[in-house]
């Protein structure tokens, strides 16, 4: 069986559901996630809930953790970018009914998200399902008509097919929540991701990268300013403003996110803001100019440390 024909099996042994091999596809995030707070940005468990309403008030995003698991976190988000990227080449297929339920093999998950696949690895990959289950979301972002407010678990539930005699799994699934299926499908649900995110290490450098790639990523080579203020507020992250404005100056500088160059701009008067620009949309001259990378296959741990 090739590395695009993997099958996944369900909680009976069976064969269910066909699941291509997601490193053969081009990588999806559901764009509603990326620049919201909805992920704990610290890999230490997180207790504290998420209380985010947008400055012109229309919008408000509420995450409460488990009090035993704690916050799914953006390294847990990995996974429902995953599940983004087979549930959109699904609908690209034009398959009648796109499922929820997602049939996998958890040695394939781990690859696509350019994970080790030792023991301790689909351990840390079980806390994360456990997480993404018990973590408590409401929000109003698409609750339409008379619903004021949608409340979900990021996934409805997970299977593990452990094997009595090795120990080991046999397959696994995964059922994402009815908001997030629905974020996938709708049109224009989802943008693509390099596959060097998965490389970066620091929690508020992958926020940083999701809000780019949605704010910036389809801007000319002007990009795209945030003050940082509003992306204190936009980041969820734990711990006072002055902190963060300190460790959001040391990425700008460092300026190793894949495809995005930072640039901190101090204005005369009031308080500093992050451009963020596509790197293949700046001047040739730029010393931070790259030619457009071609998203596909390939090692993106490697191309996060050529970046960096």
């Amino acid at each position: 069986m090739s590395g695009s024909e993997r099958r996944g099996r369900g909680a009976d042994g069976q064969f269910d559901l066909f699941v291509p091999f997601v490193t053969d596809l081009p990588l999806r995030d559901q764009r509603e996630t990326m620049e919201r707070p909805f992920f704990s940005l610290a890999k230490t468990k997180r207790l504290k809930p998420i209380d985010y309403t947008s400055p012109n008030g229309e919008v408000w995003v509420k995450v409460l953790p488990h009090p035993d698991f704690g916050m799914a976190t953006i390294w847990d988000a990995d996974v429902l970018i995953w599940a983004a990227s087979v549930l959109a080449e699904m609908k690209k297929r034009r398959l009648n009914e796109v499922p929820r339920t997602l049939h996998f093999q958890p040695y394939d998950l781990l690859r696509a998200i350019d994970r080790k696949t030792g023991g301790a690895d689909y351990r840390l990959l079980r806390e994360a399902l456990a997480r993404l289950q018990a973590t408590v979301v409401k929000t109003n972002i698409r609750a339409r008509g008379r619903r004021k407010e949608r409340q979900f678990g990021w996934i409805e539930g997970w299977t593990d097919l452990v094997d009595e005699t090795t120990g080991q799994s046999r397959g696994m699934t995964l059922t994402v929540s009815e908001w997030f299926h629905e974020g996938v499908l709708m049109d224009g649900g989802v943008l693509a991701i390099d596959p060097a995110y998965f490389g970066i290490t620091g929690g508020r450098e992958r926020w940083l990268y999701r809000v780019a790639r949605k704010h910036a990523g389809g801007h000319d080579g002007e990009g795209f300013a945030v003050s940082l203020p509003t992306l204190f507020e936009k980041s969820g992250a734990e711990g006072d403003y002055r902190r963060f404005k300190f460790e959001l100056r040391r990425i700008a500088e460092r300026d190793a996110l894949p495809e995005f160059h930072l640039l901190w701009e101090e204005p005369g008067q009031g308080e500093p803001s992050l451009r963020m620009t596509r790197r293949s949309a700046l001047d040739l001259t730029h010393p931070a100019y790259e030619v457009p990378r071609r998203r596909g296959r390939g090692s993106p741990r490697k191309a996060a440390q050529e970046r960096s």
